[in-house]
């Protein structure tokens, strides 16, 4: 039997959401909800599933939910579909603060559902080929820029794009933090756009990280130097290049993996955990402890 699978929300990203769950197997999109009723309708018209205006109503026609809606609203929601003893995926950041993501995180745990965030740059192919390389890493550089669309200016850079840096290099780097230091400046909008954010851990390891969304151009890319290696992750092109000692030599390579859609990748697994009972590759755990960071390094901003 498919899941039956419901989409919270069908903005920009919601309408992704809504476009894969009508495709891939072992899944049944029955239903999408939005408090625009035409974009709730339009999108159910275009993948033949049901429309709703307000989400509770579709709940028990579901068997699994993505929460695709403003950071603010997924406390809520997600409280109200974990009692009703549904599996979720929320869109990332999980919640607005760790009291909220805390409640949430234990009542999935509690009624034994699935709960997966959406940072979906754990499925990035070039990220899924680095993981073989990285060993012992000494410092790392991540550079996200963007240009202003006026998307996400409900939250500051760091919330909205440096939040997927910042759950990748901790799944890396695997220690605590000894140190944070960082600065950034509002310019086009009412939130802070810009920010550099250097992390020192206990391990010794060290990260800069650079967000922006008042880019020219758009840039996705960690560089990771370890000990004999230098290893760069282009996340647009999904591929790695590699500079390495090799004896008494330097190699490079560039390692292409095939090319696949990080969403996709990311609702299958969803759909394999809701079925078979797995722990996410992000579960609400690791999506508190990159909000952990997050909100750290927020009220060093704000200082």
């Amino acid at each position: 039997m498919p899941i039956r699978i419901g989409v919270i929300g069908v903005g920009y990203l919601g309408q992704h959401h809504a476009r894969i769950l009508a495709e891939i197997e072992g899944a049944e999109l029955v239903a999408v909800a939005d408090t625009d009723n035409r974009r709730s309708e339009e999108t159910a018209g275009t993948y033949g599933c049901r429309s709703f205006s307000g989400y509770a109503d579709m709940i028990g026609i579901c068997d699994a939910l993505c929460i695709v809606t403003p950071t603010t609203t997924h406390h809520s929601i997600a409280m109200e579909c974990l009692r009703a003893g549904k599996d979720i995926l929320i869109e990332k950041p999980i919640t607005e603060n760790l009291e909220e993501a805390g409640e949430i995180v234990a009542e999935a745990e509690k009624n034994g559902l699935v709960l997966q965030v959406g940072h979906l740059e754990r499925y990035n192919q070039g990220i899924i080929a680095a993981a073989e390389m990285i060993r012992e890493p000494k410092f790392l550089e991540s550079e996200r820029l963007s240009p202003f669309l006026g998307r996400g200016t409900d939250v500051d850079v760091t919330l909205d794009l440096m939040i997927h840096d910042i759950d990748i290099i901790l799944s890396i780097v695997k220690s605590g933090i000894k140190d944070i230091k960082a600065v950034g400046e509002t310019v086009l909008s009412e939130k802070i756009d810009a920010a550099k954010v250097w992390i020192e851990f206990e391990n010794g390891c060290n990260a800069l990280m650079t967000a922006s969304r008042l880019s020219s151009r758009k840039q996705r890319t960690l560089k990771v130097f370890q000990k004999d290696a230098r290893i760069v992750v282009d996340y647009q092109r999904q591929e790695v290049s590699r500079h390495y000692k090799n004896g008494a030599k330097i190699s490079s390579d560039v390692i292409k993996p095939e090319t696949k859609e990080p969403l996709k990748e990311e609702l299958k697994d969803f759909i394999y955990c809701v079925k078979d009972r797995k722990k996410p590759r992000v579960s609400g755990v690791e999506a508190v402890d990159a909000l952990d960071v997050v909100l750290r390094i927020t009220k060093i901003l704000h200082s």
